[in-house]
């Protein structure tokens, strides 16, 4: 079992960024990859970032595409996301996942997360 903790969320004005943090702890050897999604008032959770966990090879929604950077410590112990030029838009709860799954259709689809942390809220002002 795997267990996530998600912090860094906040009030932030639009063009700022924040650092997202997401510690992860717990029976990672059936993770294959760690996902971001995020999910505003009224909408479907919907994928923002994932990296493979093998070798760190990440995939992102064409909506944060330059503006989002997944990363990871050296440890492995906790997945990053940077996310840079904020707008209204991106307000939402931001969630990190696990998945066992391999192959990026599956990264896409919150559905085959297995695992999911609480949550950190980012709002951003226009």
């Amino acid at each position: 079992q795997v267990q996530l903790v998600e912090s860094g969320g906040g009030l932030v004005q639009a063009g700022g960024s924040l650092r997202l943090s997401c510690a992860v702890s717990g029976r990672t050897v059936s993770t294959n990859a760690m996902g971001w999604f995020r999910q505003a008032p009224g909408k479907e959770r919907e994928f923002v970032a994932a990296m493979r966990w093998s070798d760190g090879t990440t995939y992102y929604a064409d909506s944060v595409k330059g503006r989002f950077t997944i990363s990871r410590a050296t440890a492995k112990d906790t997945v990053y996301l940077q996310v840079n030029s904020l707008k209204p838009d991106d307000t939402a709860v931001y969630y990190c996942g696990s998945t066992p799954y391999g192959g990026t259709n599956y990264y896409r689809q919150s559905r085959f997360y297995n695992a999911w942390g609480q949550g950190t809220q980012v709002t951003v002002s226009s």
